[in-house]
C-alpha cells in the first residue's frame, strides 16, 4: 500500500475527504509502524493486519498519509525502540498501541496476558506475545456533521443550575425511552429526559466521564464494572459502550446529536474529565498506548527508581504535567471537545494533580498558564475538583480567578448545620452567602463556589438522611471502602421516636438541604435523582455498581413526584429572584437609618435582634434569621439594566424543637408573606406576618418570607 509523507500536524488520524493523515509523537522511537485492520470474512471473523512504516519524522512526530483510507478504518501503532524499565524506557513492538489522539475506539480491554510487556510468571522477563488480536482498535472518523443552527447557550454562571448525571444511570430504567437507547447518548437527548430537566430548572448537565475508559481487571474478575469511568485511555474518543448506534465512528455522531438536542433545549453540556492519569496503571499495568509510545514523556516516574510511577491520584500513575507534549495533548483534547463536539465546559477530576509540575501544588503552573491565555478554553466553564490524594492536595479556594471549584467546605458545613453539630452556625452563614472567606481576596465572586450537598462520590440525598452507616457490601471489599461513617441525622433526646416521625423528619431534612442549596449564593449542583429520592440502599461508593443499585429508578420516581415538585418550586424561586444568585458578595448592614440606607444583608437572632459577636459564638446555636435586600443589589443584569428584586427573610431552625422567630423592625419591611415552608411544602394558603410579630418555625425547618409592597 502506497504511503505519502503527510504532515506532522495535526496529531492523530485526520480524514480530509480523499485520504487520512496519521501522526504520532514519540521521542524514544527508532521507527513506528502504522497497523491497519480489516475483517477477514463475515461478521465476527478475525481481523487481518497490514503494517506500514511511517516514512517521515519531524520534531519527534512520525507521520504519513494514506490515500483512499477513510472513516471506519481500524488502526493502531507499533513503536520500535529501547526497552529498559530501570531507565523508564518501555518500547515493545509486540504491543499494538491505541492512538492517543484517536477520535473513536472499537472494542474493550480483555486483559489477556499479551497486553502486558512482562510475563505473568516472570515479571522481570519481556513479554513478546503479540497483542494485535486482543487490543482495542483506534478508528478513523468522519469529522463532518450537520450541526444545523447549533449555538452554545452560554448561560451565565449566576443563572446556572448544574445537574450531575451518569449516561447509563440516568436513562437505564426510564419507561418512555425505547430499550435500544437506554444507557446511551441518544437516551440523554430523548425528549422525556429533556422535559424532566426543564421541569426542575436545569441549565447544564454535567456528565460523568464519557472519554473512552477501561474496565479495571480486578473488577472484571469479581463480575463488577467500572461504573463511574474514571479510568481514561482515550482523551478524544466518546466512550463506545454508551453508543447505541455502533463503535466504528457512530459513537461520535451520536454524541454530537446529543449535544445538538440539549443545546436546542437551552441546556449546556459539561464533561467530567480525567486528565490526571490513564488506565495503564503502574508498572504492573497493561501496555495499551502511552506507556509503549513514550513512557518517560507521558508519565511522572520516581526520580531514583524509574521503573516505578509517581502517583498522586491513587490509581497507579500520574501524567507528567511539565512535559510539553502532555500539555499539548490536554489542550488539544479540550479544544477538540469545544470546537468539534460543541461542549460547554469541563469539570476536572483531582484538579490539584494538574497543578503539580514537580511535587507541590502550584497555582501558577504551566497548565493554568495555558488555559488562561487560550482563546477557546478560557471562555468555557472550568470547574475544579480542588483536591487530590497527594501531600498538600486539598486546595479548596486556591485555584486561579478564571476557575470555579467544587466547594467541599460548603457540603460539609451545610450537612453539619442540619445535623445539629455544635459551632456550625458561623461557617454556615459564610457558605450560605457565597464563601467570601475562600474566594474574595483573589478577586473572585460568589460564582467561584459550586455548591453541592451530595455528588456521585458518597451517599445520595435520600441515603444521607436515612443511614447512619454505609452499606457497601456489594462492592466486595468487606464494606471497608467509601466514607467511613455518616453521623446521625436523628440526634436529640427529644427528637422523633417512632417510624412515621423518623420518615417525616427524613423528608423534611431533604427539603432543608435542597432549599439551602438553592438559596445559597454561588452555583448550585444537584446530583441526578436527588430530586425524587433516589436511593443506593446505603451504598456510598457505587464506583463498581453498573446495575440497579446505582441506576435511577424511574418507577419509584413516579411515586415521589411531590419531592420533584418541591425541587421545581424552589428552583423557580431562585430563577425568578436575583437576590438568591447575586453576582457580587454581600456588603453587610452598615446602617440602620432610613430604608434607602439599608445594606445588602442583615442577620438576626430568633428574637429579632441583630446578631452580635457573642451570638455567633454560642456553641449550640442552631437557629438564625437573615434579611436579603433585593433593592440593594445595585448591579447590572446580563442585558445592561439595573437588577431590582423583592426582599426576603429566611428563618433557619436546625433545632429539634419548634421556635418562635420575631419579624424584624419596620425599616426592613412592614408586612411579609410566607412563600416556602419546608415543614409544610404542600400548603397553598400561606400566612402573612407584620414587623414585630412572632412566627413559629417548626423544628428542623426553613421558612422563607417575601416582603409585601
Amino acid at each position: 500500500m502506497e504511503i505519502w509523507p503527510g504532515t506532522a500536524y495535526p496529531l492523530g488520524a485526520t480524514f480530509d475527504g480523499a485520504g487520512t493523515n496519521f501522526a504520532l509523537f514519540s521521542e524514544v522511537a527508532d521507527r513506528v509502524e502504522l497497523c491497519l485492520f480489516e475483517s477477514a470474512g463475515g461478521k465476527g471473523s478475525r481481523l487481518n493486519e497490514t503494517r506500514i512504516e511511517l516514512p517521515e519524522v519531524d520534531g519527534f512526530v512520525w507521520h504519513g498519509y494514506l490515500p483512499r483510507v477513510g472513516p471506519g478504518q481500524r488502526y493502531g501503532f507499533r513503536v520500535h525502540g529501547p526497552r529498559d524499565p530501570a531507565r523508564g524506557l518501555r518500547a515493545n513492538p509486540s504491543k499494538l498501541l491505541l492512538d492517543p489522539y484517536a477520535k473513536a475506539v472499537e472494542g474493550q480491554v480483555d486483559w489477556a496476558e499479551s497486553l502486558f510487556d512482562y510475563r505473568f510468571a516472570a515479571p522481570g522477563r519481556i513479554n513478546q506475545l503479540d497483542s494485535g488480536r486482543q487490543a482495542p482498535k483506534s478508528v478513523v472518523i468522519n469529522p463532518f456533521f450537520d450541526w444545523q443552527n447549533d449555538r452554545h447557550p452560554r448561560t451565565p454562571y449566576h443563572e446556572t443550575l448544574i445537574y450531575e448525571a451518569h449516561v447509563r444511570g440516568l436513562t437505564m430504567t426510564h419507561p418512555e425511552l425505547p430499550p435500544e437507547i437506554r444507557g446511551t447518548y441518544a437516551g440523554i437527548a430523548h425528549p422525556a429526559i429533556i422535559a424532566h430537566l426543564h421541569r426542575i430548572g436545569v441549565t447544564a448537565i454535567e456528565l460523568m466521564p464519557v472519554h473512552q475508559f477501561v474496565q479495571d481487571h480486578h473488577l472484571v474478575q469479581r463480575d463488577l464494572a467500572n461504573y463511574w469511568g474514571y479510568n481514561t485511555i482515550g482523551f478524544f474518543a466518546p466512550h463506545n459502550a454508551y453508543s447505541g448506534s455502533g463503535q466504528r465512528g457512530e459513537q461520535v455522531l451520536e454524541f454530537k446529536s446529543m449535544v445538538r438536542e440539549l443545546h436546542a433545549a437551552g441546556i449546556e453540556v459539561i464533561l467530567d474529565v480525567v486528565y490526571n492519569h490513564t488506565a495503564e496503571g503502574n508498572e504492573m499495568g497493561p501496555t495499551l498506548s502511552f506507556r509503549g509510545i513514550d513512557n518517560e514523556a507521558y508519565y511522572r516516574l520516581v526520580d531514583d527508581s524509574k521503573e516505578h510511577y509517581y502517583d498522586t491520584t491513587g490509581t497507579g500513575n500520574t501524567l507528567l504535567m511539565r512535559h510539553p507534549h502532555v500539555l499539548q495533548l490536554i489542550m488539544d483534547s479540550l479544544r477538540y471537545w469545544v470546537l468539534e463536539m460543541h461542549v460547554d465546559g469541563f469539570r476536572f477530576d483531582l484538579a490539584s494533580t494538574l497543578a503539580r509540575q514537580f511535587h507541590e501544588v502550584d497555582r501558577l503552573s504551566a497548565f493554568f498558564d495555558l488555559v488562561q491565555q487560550d482563546p477557546v478554553i478560557s471562555q468555557v466553564k472550568l470547574i475544579a475538583e480542588p483536591w487530590d490524594v497527594g501531600e498538600g492536595g486539598y486546595q479548596v479556594g486556591n485555584f486561579p480567578p478564571l476557575w470555579t471549584e467544587w466547594n467541599g467546605k460548603y457540603r460539609d458545613t451545610v450537612r453539619d448545620f442540619w445535623r445539629g453539630e455544635p459551632s456550625a452556625l458561623p461557617e454556615f452563614a459564610s457558605r450560605l452567602t457565597g464563601s467570601a472567606d475562600l474566594y474574595q481576596e483573589d478577586g473572585r465572586r460568589p460564582i467561584a463556589s459550586v455548591n453541592f450537598v451530595t455528588a456521585h462520590d458518597g451517599f445520595t440525598l435520600h441515603d444521607l438522611v436515612s443511614y447512619n452507616e454505609k452499606h457497601n457490601e456489594a462492592n466486595g471489599e468487606g464494606n471497608a471502602d467509601g466514607e467511613s461513617h455518616n453521623r446521625s441525622w436523628n440526634s436529640g433526646v427529644e427528637g422523633p421516636t417512632d417510624d412515621l416521625e423518623i420518615i417525616s423528619l427524613r423528608e423534611r431534612q431533604k427539603r432543608n438541604l435542597l432549599t439551602t442549596l438553592f438559596v445559597s449564593q454561588g452555583v448550585p449542583m444537584l446530583l441526578h435523582g436527588d430530586e425524587f429520592g433516589r436511593t443506593q440502599g446505603g451504598n456510598n461508593n457505587v464506583y463498581c455498581q453498573d446495575n440497579p443499585i446505582s441506576w435511577a429508578d424511574w418507577a419509584e420516581a413516579r411515586e415521589n413526584w411531590a419531592l420533584t415538585d418541591f425541587v421545581a418550586a424552589v428552583s423557580r424561586l431562585r430563577r425568578d429572584h436575583p437576590v438568591f444568585r447575586r453576582r457580587r458578595f454581600f456588603q453587610g448592614d452598615p446602617s440602620r437609618g432610613s430604608e434607602s440606607e439599608l445594606g445588602d444583608i442583615a442577620w438576626f437572632t430568633p428574637g429579632g435582634d441583630h446578631m452580635r459577636e457573642a451570638d455567633w459564638q454560642v456553641g449550640f446555636a442552631r437557629s438564625v434569621a437573615v434579611f436579603l435586600n433585593g433593592e440593594a443589589i445595585a448591579e447590572p443584569d446580563t442585558r445592561g439594566g439595573r437588577t431590582v428584586d423583592d426582599s426576603f427573610l429566611l428563618f433557619f431552625n436546625a433545632h429539634h424543637e419548634d421556635m418562635a422567630f420575631t419579624v424584624p423592625e419596620e425599616i426592613y419591611g412592614e408586612r411579609w408573606e410566607v412563600v416556602l415552608d419546608t415543614a409544610a411544602p404542600l400548603v397553598d394558603d400561606r400566612p402573612s406576618a407584620k414587623a414585630g410579630e412572632a412566627v413559629t418555625v417548626e423544628s428542623r425547618s426553613i421558612l422563607i418570607l417575601r416582603r409585601v409592597h
